[in-house]
């Protein structure tokens, strides 16, 4: 049975995207810590990030890292955060977010109904920083 994400990834549902290629894909989280906040996932459906081939989690660190740098740059915050989690849906998925704080790590305080406009806004403004920084082609267009 597909998880929600290869659901995501498949179309089935919808997603905002922010980057994809041909072994990740990345979206904004529909309960997100804070606005911009991006799930990076690999098609591959793995449960646990301890069961992915090496190489793999090589790829989807590298691309967190560079959508960490993207919502740094593009929403003014101090850091972009990291959790890798895994409890809610067994398809592996790292939590990438903007940060100003230690207690922006805490999961009791997702933002359950997100402003749209403010989703589309930080979609827009990491997608527009993945750019600037030569990401283009891995960058989808509005969605």
């Amino acid at each position: 049975m597909s998880t929600i994400f290869t659901k995501i990834i498949d179309g089935e549902l919808p997603g905002r995207f922010i980057w994809q290629d041909d072994r990740c894909v990345a979206f904004l989280d529909i309960s997100p810590l804070s606005y911009g906040h991006t799930l990076v996932v690999p098609r591959e459906e793995i449960d646990m990030w301890t069961d992915a081939p090496e190489e793999l989690n090589a790829h989807i660190y590298t691309v967190a890292s560079r959508i960490g740098a993207a919502q740094v740059k593009a929403l003014g915050v101090a850091r972009a955060g990291l959790i890798i989690q895994g409890y809610e849906i067994p398809h592996l998925h790292l939590h990438v977010f903007p940060t100003n704080s230690k207690a922006d790590f805490d999961l009791s305080n997702l933002i359950e109904n997100p402003e749209d406009e403010k989703m589309a806004s930080a979609a827009t403004k990491i997608r527009a920083a993945l750019r600037d920084a030569g990401h283009a082609e891995f960058v989808p267009n509005e969605n």
